[in-house]
């Protein structure tokens, strides 16, 4: 594959040169194409040597070879990284002041961002503005992180890490053309942790930061469904590609009562719900009305069950020639796949699902992570697909199992 690689000029320009190698590696063919402020923080040396290739910043090399353009037409892939809030803004204004700019207008190539930057910066409305046009245009945009920043600051603005950028951009690759198998049809999605209250400012939660469902809603939105997104907390950013799609619409909860509720409503007129949410098991029997404080000694909870929101809904669809397909997602903790398909399957027979999505989940795995890997079992346990990647192409695995088990 052919993949240009543009380098823009902030510091994390150094982790980009681990992506170009782990590109190379890879069998892939890079070119690199950086500005001439990220040359301040990785030479042309190092991008030559790393890439095999020549480089150059400016448009006026190469010009029998018509490069500036031939770059652009070639890529299979093109990869931002770091992207700068001022090369985010001059890629959504279309300004093609340098070679990278040029590359960019003259391709027609999936394009990952990677943006890099102070956090006051990323959350400027100005930069927010750039990165949704340049979603609606189709732009992958992954990240920022959220940790330490240069000059000891804290917050979103971290580039990701090379091997996630990697993962995404293969991912990007090697999407498929776009498709409408769930055209006509309503889908009702949830994602994210439920938080159950303990006293006005505590909580029990989970680490769920609700990427799967989301990547789950964009997925179905972009095959021609009319999406219905149920959201309990999520990280900063989950939601972004959601919100900028006019098949989603998004519904906010915070407990699992609320997300009960929500999902019962959306369920009633889907043809499809997909219970992707991790749901506290228990919440607290008595909320306290006031802050628990130490002075008052160290307070006893008594726990309860919530309600089982898959079970309910599998049991309270509707039957027919259109009957409604519901998916349940299971998160397990596993030594390896045959007690993970053990478990799935003992939960598919409790819980009624047509599909039950499962997959393994630890202090590393699963939550928080930006690739998954899942077993789709049929209602009966039998094992439909594993499928491993991004959490949006595990998305597009799901919903051609939902698919292909529709009438």
């Amino acid at each position: 594959m052919f993949v240009v690689v543009g380098v823009t000029g902030g510091i994390a320009a150094y982790k980009t040169v681990h992506l170009v190698r782990a590109l190379v590696t890879n069998g892939h063919e890079v070119h690199v194409v950086p500005t001439e402020n990220a040359l301040r923080f990785v030479g042309t040396a190092t991008w030559e040597a790393v890439s095999r290739h020549p480089v150059t910043t400016s448009v006026h090399d190469g010009v029998a070879e018509v490069r500036h353009v031939a770059l652009g037409t070639s890529a299979d892939l093109v990869i931002i990284a770091p992207a700068t809030a001022n090369t985010l803004a001059k890629m959504a204004a279309g300004i093609a002041d340098d070679l990278l700019g040029v590359t960019l207008l003259a391709s027609t190539a999936p394009v990952v961002v990677a943006p890099a930057m102070h956090t006051a910066m990323w959350q400027h409305a100005a930069t927010q503005a750039s990165i949704r046009t340049l979603r609606s245009r189709g732009v992958h945009v992954i990240g920022p992180a959220d940790g330490p920043l240069t000059g000891g600051d804290s917050g979103p603005g971290r580039m990701v890490e090379p091997d996630a950028i990697l993962v995404a951009a293969l991912d990007a690759a090697a999407a498929r053309p776009l498709r409408s198998d769930l055209a006509g049809l309503r889908v009702a999605v949830s994602t994210g942790g439920t938080r159950e209250p303990i006293d006005p400012v505590r909580f029990l939660g989970n680490r769920s930061s609700g990427r799967q469902g989301a990547a789950l809603a964009v997925s179905a939105a972009e095959r021609g469904a009319a999406v219905t997104l149920v959201a309990a907390h999520v990280d900063d950013g989950v939601l972004d590609d959601a919100l900028s799609h006019p098949g989603v619409a998004l519904v906010r909860v915070s407990s699992a009562a609320d997300l009960h509720a929500a999902m019962t409503d959306a369920a009633a007129s889907a043809d499809v719900v997909a219970m992707v949410a991790a749901v506290a098991d228990f919440r607290v029997a008595e909320v306290s009305q006031g802050k628990l404080r130490k002075e008052d000694g160290v307070p006893e909870l008594r726990l309860v069950p919530n309600p089982d929101i898959l079970a309910d809904l599998a049991a309270s669809r509707g039957s027919g020639p259109a009957r409604q397909t519901v998916v349940g997602f299971a998160a397990e903790t596993a030594s390896d796949d045959d007690e993970l398909l053990e478990r799935g399957r003992r939960k598919a027979a409790r819980k009624g699902a047509d599909l039950l999505v499962v997959n393994r989940v630890d202090w590393d795995r699963g939550f928080e992570a930006v690739e998954n890997r899942v077993l789709i079992l049929a209602a009966d346990g039998t094992l439909v697909a594993d499928a491993a990647g991004t959490k949006r192409a595990v998305a597009d695995a799901v919903w051609d199992a939902v698919v292909a088990s529709r009438p």
